[in-house]
């Protein structure tokens, strides 16, 4: 029920849903470690709409494989219910001057939304000044070499097999 209402009123798909899951899961109900739900959302970029699979990584987390499938269920039944409805309405009513401005008006929030999540998440995981560094490396990436998250996590990966690997030798 906990991922039916999170696919209900979440708005804003993408990193919003996700700000909403780790605020329910990791700091509300303390179901998931903000270590752990990192770990599903960073899964979750790899193979596609991250925001269900962080909901069904939690869902396996907590009841194994059927709490996985009944998390992405849950997740999933409103939103389709609510966008086939707005379809329908969108079509039916687009050209209407206040249905258009009330679209308009929701980019801030949502992008207002994202940021929010990203500053929370990045004040309790990033540490030190390799961890400032890295995350910026991360950040210039994205931004301006525009590479794939897959790319951004791989390199992430290897730079810090590397720097564990160099430690460990230089000791």
């Amino acid at each position: 029920m906990t991922f039916a209402t999170i696919g209900l009123t979440g708005f804003g798909g993408g990193m919003a849903i996700v700000a909403m899951v780790e605020r329910v899961c990791v700091r509300e109900k303390k179901w998931i470690s903000a270590e752990e739900f990192l770990h599903g959302l960073a899964f979750g970029q790899i193979l596609g709409p991250f925001s269900l699979n962080v909901c069904t990584f939690t869902g396996h987390h907590l009841r194994g494989i059927l709490g996985g499938i009944m998390a992405a269920f849950g997740f999933i039944l409103p939103s389709f219910i609510l966008v086939t409805l707005l379809s329908w309405i969108y079509f039916t009513y687009h050209k209407l001057p206040q249905l258009q401005a009330a679209l308009k008006g929701t980019n801030p929030v949502v992008i207002g939304l994202i940021i929010v999540v990203a500053v929370d998440m990045g004040r309790k995981q990033i540490k030190g000044g390799s961890g400032i560094l890295m995350a910026l490396a991360a950040f210039t990436a994205a931004v301006f070499l525009k590479l794939n998250a897959a790319w951004i996590l791989l390199g992430a990966a290897l730079w810090s097999l590397g720097v564990s690997w160099y430690r460990r030798r230089c000791r």
